[in-house]
């Protein structure tokens, strides 16, 4: 069984127009244990998270709620550690968590199934369900072209599909979208991906998974047609984007806001 020994950094920058501010942020930034990573360290640098307040949600999500109220202009946030992975075939397993897989079942604005998305969903024939989910992700794959430029964080799932066009925010929620209409239970997921090439050793990235009752939880990156692998580390999990979103703040008195990320992921030697 293949694994990599993977080193994350992922730094948030805010730059606030007034340095008279006050703010306070939701961080899901803690990777965790599961049947496809060990966790061997990690740590989350931010103004105040000392004082933190701490908890896991329903959903399995390690989450800190961060208050700032220091007078500087700019907020860095810096999460990274080190974890072990291995090839599961995308399986994730039954991650220790509240909610039963039922839960996701429910539509979101982001993820609301379009006639469209219901019919190439229905078009899947075949009663293993494994093999449906997989001819379900090469489908929205095949419709689908990878595209910068057409979306924005705002784009729900039947706006991107009528296009044919995204990014992984909207392919995973296509991919949501269409396994919940024909009764599986499907979520977003935020992680992190390493490609050999250098330029695009760099990604915060974006899948789905998709629950199982034999197998668990299984992972499904319908932007790049394949189940993830061991150059994978998954971080948190939600309804949508929004729901799974790594970080989620609210200001005041901050003035104009400039968002910058930069996230590095290295193979190191085991």
């Amino acid at each position: 069984m293949s694994g990599m020994r993977l080193k994350i950094r992922h730094t948030t920058q805010y730059h606030y127009a007034s340095a008279g501010r006050y703010a306070i942020q939701r961080l899901r930034l803690t990777a965790r244990d599961n049947a496809s990573q060990t966790v061997e360290e990690w740590r989350i640098e931010a103004p105040g998270i000392e004082s933190a307040s701490s908890f896991t949600d329903g959903f399995g999500n390690l989450t800190h709620l961060v208050t700032q109220a220091q007078p500087e202009n700019v907020l860095t946030i810096v999460a990274e550690g080190y974890v072990e992975t291995k090839n599961m075939g995308g399986i994730v397993g039954r991650p220790e968590e509240v909610a039963n897989p039922s839960v996701f079942l429910r539509s979101t604005t982001s993820t609301e199934a379009s006639p469209a998305i219901r019919k190439i969903a229905r078009s899947i024939g075949g009663e293993e369900r494994l093999a449906v989910l997989h001819d379900l992700m090469g489908a929205i794959y095949e419709h689908m072209t990878f595209d910068t430029d057409s979306t924005h964080s705002g784009t729900n799932a039947a706006e991107a599909f009528a296009e044919g066009l995204g990014v992984c925010q909207d392919y995973s929620h296509i991919f949501c979208a269409a396994a919940r209409s024909i009764g599986i239970p499907a979520r977003y997921v935020t992680g992190y991906l390493h490609l050999e090439d250098e330029q695009a050793a760099v990604a915060h990235h974006a899948w789905a998974e998709a629950f199982l009752p034999d197998l668990g939880w299984v992972g499904f990156d319908v932007a790049n047609g394949v189940c993830p692998a061991d150059n994978y580390v998954r971080l948190a999990c939600g309804l949508d984007a929004g729901g799974a979103a790594p970080i989620v703040g609210l200001h005041r008195f901050a003035g104009a806001e400039t968002l910058s990320v930069d996230v590095v992921v290295e193979q190191q030697q085991q």
